[in-house]
């Protein structure tokens, strides 16, 4: 069955914007971290982190984070995220929970064919019933190893399904849901925007990335402000593979900013 994409922003590094512009005023001054700090009002805060984008000094960003839950998502999609390697992940593992009945993911121009549409739900039903065949199977066979190694018969039974589950799951397709906690620096999430929001990426984790944007900006407006694919503050850095579509693109994020505040 279908599971539709949820992204929330669990927690994130308290007063993002203050502890950045207080990271970037302590290099310069001979101030107590306290003094620095307590000196700083949200207005002046969003003024220092405003003219440090305009700078490019982009180390002080570093020192804040973002912490989101994303669910309904596709094991493609997991495969393209985790390419961001400074951040951290934690995934649902098809290692240590059985898919009896997984939910999946369809793609757009799947679901707008009826013809297609039936020959993927045909897929997803063909491969549930493979894998919960190949599980039974295995399991049944550990259990047999497990009771003559002399385990009782319910450690047999558990430890067989869990050894079962790890082979019968290289069956499972992309499309199977799973869900994430992903955390990222505000660094490493300008990073994440430029590449994830363009239109040249993959349209499920372009999704994701517009949702979890329009999140920090409702957390931290000013420091994300000029957040998004590269052509939302200058050209395109696609070359000859750009969409051509800059001024629609840039008027979506700039609707999409200004509804998150």
């Amino acid at each position: 069955m279908e599971n539709p994409m949820k992204v929330t922003l669990l927690t994130h590094t308290p007063n993002p914007e203050k502890t950045i512009a207080c990271a970037a005023k302590l290099c310069y001054s001979a101030s107590t971290i306290d003094t620095v700090y307590d000196g700083l009002t949200p207005e002046k805060a969003a003024d220092f982190v405003e003219m440090l984008a305009g700078l490019g000094h982009e180390s002080p960003v570093e020192h804040v984070s973002f912490t989101f839950g994303i669910e309904g998502v596709s094991r493609a999609l997991l495969a393209q995220i985790t390419r961001h390697r400074i951040a951290s992940f934690s995934v649902q593992s098809q290692r240590y929970v059985k898919e009896n009945d997984f939910e999946f993911v369809t793609p757009p121009e799947i679901e707008a064919v009826p013809e297609a549409k039936e020959e993927f739900l045909k897929a997803m039903d063909n491969a549930l019933a493979s894998y919960n065949k190949l599980a039974d199977i295995l399991a049944d066979k550990h259990y047999q190893a497990f009771l003559l190694e002399g385990k009782s018969d319910k450690q047999a039974k558990s430890m067989a399904e869990k050894k079962a589950i790890e082979d019968a799951r290289f069956v499972l397709p992309n499309a199977c849901d799973t869900k994430m906690i992903v955390t990222m620096n505000a660094r490493s999430l300008m990073n994440f925007f430029k590449h994830r929001c363009c239109n040249r990426a993959q349209w499920e984790i372009r999704a994701v990335a517009d949702e979890m944007l329009r999140l920090v900006c409702e957390v931290a407006p000013t420091l994300f402000q000029n957040a998004g694919p590269s052509c939302v503050r200058g050209g395109c850095s696609e070359g000859k593979m750009t969409c051509g579509k800059m001024e629609q693109v840039r008027a979506y994020y700039k609707q999409l900013k200004e509804g998150a505040q």
